[in-house]
């Protein structure tokens, strides 16, 4: 296993670095604030598009697709530490098109998109004229098994007719456009009765109900829930044949578990980064915050985790590009386990060095913690994912 950085990837890292420090980190607080300022919980700042109309001019666009025809063709393993630099700032991924969960859409639509769905859909995707949102969960199944869904996609002439509900639709208070896993044939076996079709936002009978609060935060794309109330698609909306929904998912989810994986381990370096300062500069009684001992535990024990976790998705990372996403699906499981968890426990610690104002939407780390603590739910439970691997590791020693 080959862990070098190419020439590309190094010289990318240095220019995503120099733009995130230039552009992006100096905007972070007012990104919030403009939000905060327009009495929208969805607004979107004009800072945002501007932001990502001085990236795609400095070509650091769409980094994150392997696809030659549609992007740079990096390697996973070459993007691995661009996306750990934009994980940084929580939005930061957006700047360069890289973020969810547009990353997965555009994928699965380059991998399976009809010429028609390309040219409607992925092409302004690409531009990043357009925003989308994958809609799978639902509220009365559980989201740890996928083959349990209820919503349904009845046929109806030419015509599929959608009806169901989803929630923690990610983005959907922006999308243009989702794609959703409805239930075409019951009887079909688990993995074959559901398909995944395309469907734009202003398609009649399509309700986004609500955003749903998170720790009492709702974001500005939304983790939305959803309603369909006979959503009629024609026939061509199918992304993949029909029953093959499941399979075109698991294409989805395989990358983007992985991108997840490395913007956590950024957003945890920057954590130790941000608790190794305070611990400097905090005076308390006797000293330096820093010349505690409690204090330098923790600061120790969150540098050998992030290392550890960004060693593990690294790898996964080269699996992915050597062996391929459904073989490397073991790697990808376990870092997607180990950064999630190690995100949540070093962020936990930097909130505590930093005492109240850890707390506080002053400093970064409560979204950080956040988006964390929602990652070892996300793209799959932590349980699940070392279910699978337990099994796998148990067939491995008869």
């Amino acid at each position: 296993m080959d862990l070098t950085p190419t020439a590309r990837a190094t010289t990318l890292s240095k220019q995503i670095t120099e733009f995130m420090e230039r552009w992006v980190s100096p905007n972070e607080r007012a990104y919030y604030e403009a939000i905060e300022g327009s009495g929208d919980r969805h607004h979107r700042p004009k800072l945002l598009e501007e932001l990502k109309e001085v990236a795609r001019g400095a070509g650091l666009w769409n980094l994150f697709l392997p696809d030659r025809a549609h992007g740079p063709g990096l390697s996973n393993l070459e993007y691995a530490p661009l996306a750990a630099i934009m994980g940084r700032v929580l939005w930061a991924s957006e700047v360069f098109n890289c973020s969810a969960p547009d990353t997965g859409n555009m994928e699965i639509l380059a991998q399976y998109g009809t010429p028609e769905q390309t040219a409607q859909w992925l092409e302004p995707l690409l531009e990043g004229k357009i925003r989308s949102g994958f809609s799978m969960t639902e509220p009365m199944t559980p989201g740890s098994d996928p083959t349990q869904l209820q919503t349904r996609a009845v046929r109806d002439g030419g015509d599929y007719v959608i009806t169901g509900r989803k929630w923690f639709t990610t983005g959907a208070m922006h999308a243009r456009v989702l794609l959703v896993m409805a239930v075409t044939d019951p009887a079909a076996s688990r993995h074959k009765r559901v398909s995944l079709l395309v469907v734009p936002m202003d398609t009649p009978g399509l309700t986004v109900v609500r955003a749903m609060p998170v720790f009492g935060h709702v974001s500005g794309p939304g983790e939305c829930e959803v309603a369909f109330e006979g959503v009629r698609v024609p026939r061509s909306a199918l992304l993949g044949g029909e029953g093959e929904g499941f399979a075109v998912a698991q294409a989805r989810l395989g990358p983007g578990r992985i991108h997840h994986c490395m913007r956590a381990v950024g957003m945890a370096d920057r954590a130790v980064e941000m608790m190794a300062r305070r611990a400097r500069t905090r005076m308390v009684v006797g000293g330096a915050l820093g010349e505690k001992q409690m204090v330098q535990d923790m600061i120790a024990t969150s540098r050998i985790e992030v290392n550890a976790a960004r060693l593990m998705m690294l790898q996964a990372s080269w699996a992915m590009d050597t062996m391929g996403k459904k073989e490397a699906w073991p790697h990808i499981s376990m870092a997607k386990v180990i950064c999630a968890q190690t995100a949540c426990r070093v962020v936990d610690r930097a909130i505590q060095i930093h005492g109240a104002l850890g707390v506080t939407d002053d400093v970064p780390l409560a979204a950080m913690w956040r988006y964390a603590r929602i990652l070892r739910l996300g793209d799959g439970a932590d349980e699940v994912h070392k279910a699978k691997i337990a099994e796998h590791e148990i067939r491995r020693w008869p």
